[in-house]
């Protein structure tokens, strides 16, 4: 992926990314959807106010990307980040979540006539003994990290009750489902769009606040951020080292793995004895 680097990305144009990706705590930290909305139009008008007449160029335009992450975000926004596991809830999450990665990705190719958006899912590379080695280890870290995080914070709570095989099963498909939807979103979108702009660490820390801000209302809360934060980054990271949405998929979803049972033992002590705390 080309990554322009002038004095738009480098100077001007770092703060309408700014405002754009500060939406995101607007919407889902404080909850005050008027904040995010004004935001995203200064961001958008700050880039557009920059670039003028090259929006409408072939080379990457700061105000057409922005403008894909700012339908992403408005497009969650409209629905309660909640964890239900009700039908209605379920279909919810679906829609908005499915149409912040499928909308931004059809503007992009059909109405920008570019490629900003792709989804990588394989590369030709085998994974190596490090991949290998990192998937273990998420599993040993949040072996030993996420029960104690969700049990003796309380956030557990914030998830429903999960006391029927058919409601573990729902956690189970919506844990797995919103995590793949990270990847997607998060790395593969907003990510991607920013890198066409700054240099990988600003388009990675710009992502993260993004990120965490979503999962902050998804229920990663008290002192989340301190686990949330080096996983986005993370994530950021080990796609630049990869470049295999099948790999960060994987990390997510063994780690979610992980969140899913802790979640299961939190509401029903004794059933998976498998946890430290």
């Amino acid at each position: 992926m080309t990554v322009v680097r002038g004095d738009t990305a480098l100077g001007r144009g770092i703060a309408p990314a700014l405002l754009v990706c500060a939406a995101a705590p607007a919407f889902f930290v404080l909850e005050i959807p008027w904040l995010g909305w004004v935001l995203l139009a200064l961001g958008v008008g700050a880039a557009w106010a920059v670039e003028r007449g090259r929006v409408t160029a072939s080379e990457p335009s700061l105000t057409r990307d922005l403008s894909l992450i700012a339908v992403g975000m408005l497009i969650v926004s409209v629905i309660p980040l909640a964890a239900e596991l009700d039908d209605m809830a379920m279909l919810r999450f679906t829609l908005a979540l499915g149409g912040a990665v499928v909308v931004p990705y059809v503007i992009s190719r059909f109405v920008y006539r570019d490629r900003a958006i792709s989804f990588p899912w394989r590369t030709r590379k085998r994974w190596g003994r490090l991949q290998w080695g990192w998937l273990v280890a998420v599993l040993v870290l949040g072996w030993l990290i996420l029960p104690f995080y969700f049990i003796t914070s309380g956030v557990y709570q914030n998830w429903p009750v999960v006391d029927t095989p058919e409601l573990i099963v729902r956690l189970f498909v919506g844990v797995g489902a919103v995590g793949i939807w990270d990847e997607l979103f998060f790395i593969c979108t907003v990510f991607a769009l920013l890198r066409r702009h700054f240099p990988d660490v600003v388009a990675n820390v710009l992502q993260a606040i993004v990120f965490v801000s979503f999962l902050w209302e998804l229920g990663y809360r008290e002192w989340g951020p301190l686990l949330t934060i080096p996983f986005a980054l993370l994530q950021g990271f080990i796609f630049l080292r990869t470049h295999s949405l099948a790999y960060v998929v994987t990390v997510h979803l063994l780690f979610d793995a992980v969140v899913f049972a802790v979640l299961v033992h939190a509401h029903n002590p004794g059933v998976l004895p498998i946890f430290l705390v």
